[in-house]
């Protein structure tokens, strides 16, 4: 699954130490995404410690990867928009809000897919449609409301 060249993170926050999608946190998810035609898509495998006691995907670990996914897709959008960080903020927004619905068990031994897309874009906010896959079904599904993201003195 992985695109050509760098993840949108590797290539547009290289320093982000975030725990689901930071590429230098050597002991976060290290969520990877790539931009496709139909959006930005991302795949994951699940480690051992992230068991929700029954043997499947925590609620948890699922949450993070659709914020952290849904923020790839902002972070593409507002690259191609030339939307960067205002000055004082690290990354050009913030995750506002994230509704989540769990539809059904994701497992904890195989690889998942995520799948985003922007459904409403403006600067001042954006909101992202966001799925895990597995089996070619939605396993949960979200919706990610993301603020610009402006620093307070």
């Amino acid at each position: 699954m992985p695109g050509p060249g760098p993840s949108i993170q590797q290539r547009l926050v290289p320093e982000l130490t975030c725990f689901g999608c930071g590429p230098a946190n050597p002991r976060g998810l290290r969520l990877a995404s790539f931009a496709t035609g139909d959006g930005v898509v991302a795949e994951f495998t699940p480690w051992p410690e992230h068991d929700n006691g029954l043997g499947y995907l925590n609620g948890g670990i699922i949450s993070t990867l659709l914020d952290c996914h849904s923020a790839a897709a902002v972070l593409h959008e507002a690259d191609l928009r030339g939307w960067g960080p205002l000055p004082g903020a690290t990354l050009p927004y913030v995750t506002a809000g994230l509704d989540v619905r769990f539809l059904r068990p994701a497992p904890l031994a195989e690889p998942v897919t995520l799948r985003a897309v922007v459904t409403g874009a403006d600067e001042a906010a954006m909101t992202v449609d966001v799925e895990l896959v597995w089996d070619g079904r939605p396993r949960a599904a979200g919706v990610a409301h993301w603020k610009r993201w402006r620093p307070r003195a």
